[in-house]
């Protein structure tokens, strides 16, 4: 054990505040300690097999409809474990609410180490601003997995695995795809997301690449303007690009579902969806069904279940002792309105999450 009493113990296992503070002040943080030890007093050393493992799972966000099938699949993971009867599993899922709010995350995973959690899956929001949390919750023997979003840290070292899409593929598919629909020629616009996640970070310079390496009739007009972390803020960035360059644009691209969804917006306001080819990633209600009618060409879906899924086993497994590989790849595809109804991408664009979710 690391100081805090677990499941089967007599002793009370402290609970995460429902609030975390934007920041911890001294005083906080000597309570927070005090309360720590006092709790550990006493423990005794368990078998992982024979105690449940707290695994806290930490999105970048909690609102876009990527981050809940996230949530379904830690939980289908816990469900499987737990039914198995090998392995007793209870998932804590907390995030921050919008995906800018890199303080609140790192308090997070610094609060959950305080705990005493037996393991972390991590989103970080930034690739370098997590990593002092992250290796401060080895130091303490709490693994991390790293999921969705690379970190600028040693794998093996400072955290278990990495467990993602290939994001630089996601974006050579966002560019074949735009780039198929231009027919090879015309003028296009890159809308990239925020500075410091690596995800959409690798997806850009994906369609980059692709963009200028297959497809030389297609000039670029705007790469360097950034979408921001939400909807909202897309939106305005979409109407300030479009007003300037609706005359000329003929293809857009957009690295995430927030960045997506407020393009689309901006679009259908100008009178111009259907008429400018786009291509997103990732799926939200409103984005599959803007693909049925024709406002998107295109989405670019990763498998955020079996994402999130796969990084609860993959800390499960580091905790019992066996060898991870440094990165699992959890697979990347495009929907067009021609495939979308097939089975398998319904299954991605369109899941039945009340199996793991209650609302």
């Amino acid at each position: 054990m690391r100081g805090l009493s677990n499941a089967g113990d007599t002793e009370q296992t402290m609970k995460l505040p429902d609030t975390v503070p934007a920041s911890f002040s001294p005083g906080f943080l000597s309570l927070l300690l005090s309360l720590l030890l006092f709790a550990g007093c006493g423990g005794k050393q368990d078998d992982p097999l024979e105690k449940t493992l707290r695994i806290a799972v930490i999105p970048k966000g909690t609102t876009h409809e990527f981050w809940k099938m996230v949530h379904a699949g830690a939980i289908k993971a816990e469900r499987e474990l737990n039914s198995a009867g090998a392995q007793k599993v209870e998932i804590i899922w907390k995030g921050p609410l919008k995906e800018d709010n890199t303080e609140q995350q790192i308090n997070l995973v610094r609060t959950f180490v305080l705990q005493g959690v037996d393991g972390i899956v991590l989103a970080p929001l930034d690739k370098t601003a997590l990593v002092s949390p992250v290796r401060e919750a080895a130091a303490r023997k709490v693994p991390v997995v790293i999921f969705d979003s690379g970190l600028d840290a040693e794998v093996g070292k400072d955290f278990a695995t990495y467990v993602a899409t290939d994001n630089y593929r996601g974006g050579v598919l966002g560019a074949k795809r735009l780039g198929e629909v231009l027919g090879g020629k015309g003028k296009a616009i890159l809308l990239r997301y925020q500075v410091g996640s690596e995800s959409t970070m690798q997806r850009e310079n994906g369609f980059l690449d692709t963009m200028k390496k297959e497809f030389p009739g297609i000039e670029l007009i705007s790469t360097d303007q950034r979408a921001g972390a939400t909807e909202e803020q897309a939106y305005r960035k979409s109407q300030n690009l479009l007003t300037r360059f609706k005359d000329e644009v003929n293809g857009i691209f957009c690295p995430n579902e927030s960045a997506a969804a407020g393009m689309l917006g901006a679009l259908r306001q100008a009178g111009l969806n259907g008429k400018i080819k786009f291509v997103g990633f990732d799926a939200s209600e409103k984005l599959v069904q803007a693909l049925g009618k024709g406002d998107i060409d295109g989405l670019v879906l990763q498998n955020p279940i079996n994402m999130a899924y796969l990084g609860v086993r993959s800390v499960i497994d580091h905790i019992n002792g066996k060898k991870l590989d440094d990165y699992v790849d959890t697979g990347v595809q495009v929907a067009t309105p021609e495939n979308m109804n097939t089975p398998q991408m319904k299954e991605l664009h369109s899941p039945d999450l009340s199996k793991w979710l209650d609302n």
